[in-house]
């Protein structure tokens, strides 16, 4: 028996008993992504009629939907990443207020005292080991930064997270901790297959590839176009690729497992993807358990756009909702409405770009079908008022679609014009020509 049991007897508690600590007003922290609690947050909610005005800050909602969102007279819900949860309960309910971010700062905001002190940090994690420690599972991030600023500590323990070997700040002592709660059993997590590729993705995802060379290093977002970047490269010839990503997703086992991506060439974290949080299927949960072939870190070091830059030959894959013609990308919004947001990709894009041999690909279907089953652009002359510009033209690198790769860097406006609309959908192509006439960034002598 560890010698840390009695001191885990001591502080082990139900949920209800635990979350007894918030009081109205407090600013309460459940554990982002995979480490949201659950029944915490069940004991939380029904607390609701005696409680007024406490903040709950999360990011990325993930199934179930939590309980406290039921009552917004009493819970104020801050997401800093949008899932569909969280689109559709600010969409349809009113619930929940996005909390913009350059994610890399995340634990400075608690260390500098940035951010709104947080009273109490409830987060799920792993079984307590011999040695008195918790680890957090698949959501490194800021949660020890954030730990260290909360005046309580609430874990609750799930037995089915997998054990994620680190890096740093992987794990919690029990004796930072003020209560355990032990949930259930079989309380299993979000199993989230990635989405199989269309082939208007499989199409970006070649025209991608084409630019990765042996020993690149990758980092992939989310979504079907990444997973098949994923694909592609473990069914190619390519070797010794490294990857240091945000976040690790199924794409990054079919990588490893094929053989492809082994970390030899890397100048540090040699033989490892270096990560901060990781989504996706049971399958990719499986894999990363005890797993040395990836390794947890905080996000202001997987994110910090400094330690990036000392990665050769980095390349940095992220999705967008729309591209106008300026080149500016907005990867979070449609109008008023919050889709995803900004997240970690203003730092893999800075940092790729200042990687030596590095390249940085915005990514995006030229086409969607909106409700009414039209067929809508996503390359704009500009954005519709409300929509954020995610990354400023002057950042913009590699722009792709199906129809081809632009570098767009280093450009001009109209040869920027001229370049995004030689990768726009053809039906659409003429109309943006008309546009960029009156918006002065178009030339006669251009390609028609």
């Amino acid at each position: 028996m560890s010698r840390f049991s009695e001191e885990y007897r001591q502080k082990c508690v139900s949920a209800d008993e635990a979350v007894k600590v918030v009081k109205s007003g407090d600013v309460v922290d459940y554990g982002f992504f995979n480490g949201k609690p659950v029944v915490c947050d069940i004991a939380l909610a029904a607390r609701h009629e005696e409680l007024r005005d406490v903040e709950v800050h999360v990011a990325v909602t993930l199934p179930p939907v939590p309980e406290v969102v039921k009552h917004p007279e009493s819970f104020v819900y801050h997401d800093l990443q949008f899932s569909k949860i969280s689109r559709v309960l600010q969409r349809d309910f009113n619930v929940g207020f996005y909390y913009p971010i350059m994610y890399h700062q995340a634990p400075s905001w608690f260390r500098d005292n940035i951010a709104p002190h947080r009273n109490v940090v409830i987060c799920t994690v792993c079984p307590m080991d011999k040695h008195g420690y918790f680890n957090l599972g698949p959501h490194n991030s800021a949660t020890m930064a954030a730990m260290e600023d909360a005046d309580c500590v609430i874990l609750e323990v799930n037995p089915n997270l997998p054990v994620c070997l680190g890096g740093a700040e992987e794990a919690v002592h029990i004796s930072a901790v003020n209560h355990v709660v032990e949930a259930p059993k079989d309380l299993a997590m979000a199993d989230l297959p990635s989405p199989e590729p269309n082939e208007q993705e499989r199409a970006i995802a070649e025209n991608i590839v084409s630019f990765i060379k042996d020993g690149s290093c990758i980092q992939l977002g989310i979504g079907g176009m990444p997973n098949a970047v994923g694909k592609i490269i473990a069914e190619s010839d390519l070797k010794n690729l490294g990857g240091h990503t945000e976040m690790l997703s199924d794409a990054y086992v079919d990588m490893i497992e094929s053989g492809r991506m082994n970390g030899s060439m890397k100048a540090f974290d040699k033989y490892r993807v270096a990560y901060t949080f990781a989504m996706g299927s049971q399958r990719l949960y499986d894999f990363m358990d005890n797993n040395p072939a990836v390794a947890s870190y905080p996000v202001n070091y997987s994110n910090d756009p400094r330690v990036i830059a000392q990665l050769d030959d980095f390349i940095s894959i992220n999705n967008a909702l729309q591209v106008d013609l300026y080149t500016q990308v907005n990867a979070e919004s449609l109008g008023f409405n919050q889709v995803s947001g900004n997240g970690g990709m203003w730092d893999f894009v800075a940092g790729s770009q200042w990687s030596k041999g590095g390249k940085s690909f915005i990514c995006l279907t030229s086409t969607f079908t909106d409700s009414k089953g039209n067929l809508k652009s996503r390359i704009l002359p500009t954005f519709e008022p409300g929509s954020i510009t995610t990354i400023p033209r002057h950042m913009s690198d590699y722009i792709v679609t199906e129809y081809g790769a632009v570098q767009v860097r280093a450009k001009s406006t109209w040869k920027r014009a001229e370049m995004m609309i030689s990768i726009a959908h053809p039906d659409f192509r003429e109309e943006l020509i008309q546009e960029a006439e009156k918006m002065k960034i178009w030339r006669h002598s251009n390609k028609k």
